[in-house]
């Protein structure tokens, strides 16, 4: 068997470091990742909390703990044909934003000061929680249609960052 000489194998290293991901980068990946856990019918979402480097919660959307899922139960909002950013009390799920804020509470971690990553642009309810934990600075990649989630954000003084697809 032959081995990869030393010459090919520096080769190869210095592509892996050019093909290294920023932090962003990074975590928006991770958050594609969380996002597969999903078991809502329309739109599978990830957030995480990160501080420091270090991610600190995770989050995706669906049901509350013990409870049946939209892929058992069925989706209300889309028997309703109620359009995305709608009634949202129609919705049997948590947001993935809400559940990485209640992972954190759950588990006794300050997200004051941390970085947002989701997969999609948070909503008004989501928006109105994230400015009341500190958090300061949200990325994401898919748009939602929430104007005044976009308005108290910059009301609060968030960074907010729509990245390219990841």
């Amino acid at each position: 068997m032959q081995g990869i000489g030393f010459m090919e194998q520096n080769s190869l290293d210095q592509d892996s470091l050019s093909a290294r991901p920023s932090w962003d980068q990074y975590f928006m990946e991770l958050t594609a990742v969380v996002a597969k856990r999903s078991t809502c019918l329309r739109r599978k979402v990830g957030a995480i909390l990160v501080r420091d480097k270090r991610v600190l919660a995770t989050g995706y959307n669906g049901a509350p703990s013990g409870l049946e899922h939209c892929q058992e139960a069925g989706c209300i909002r889309e028997s309703k044909e109620i359009p995305s950013g709608q009634r949202h009390e129609l919705c049997r799920g948590l947001h993935a934003e809400q559940n990485a804020i209640i992972q954190a509470a759950l588990h006794g971690i300050s997200i004051d000061e941390a970085v947002l990553y989701s997969t999609h642009q948070p909503c008004i309810l989501c928006t109105k929680m994230l400015i009341n934990t500190g958090v300061k600075r949200i990325v994401f990649i898919g748009e939602y249609p929430d104007q005044l989630a976009n308005n108290m954000l910059a009301e609060a003084g968030i960074e907010v960052q729509k990245m390219e697809d990841a």
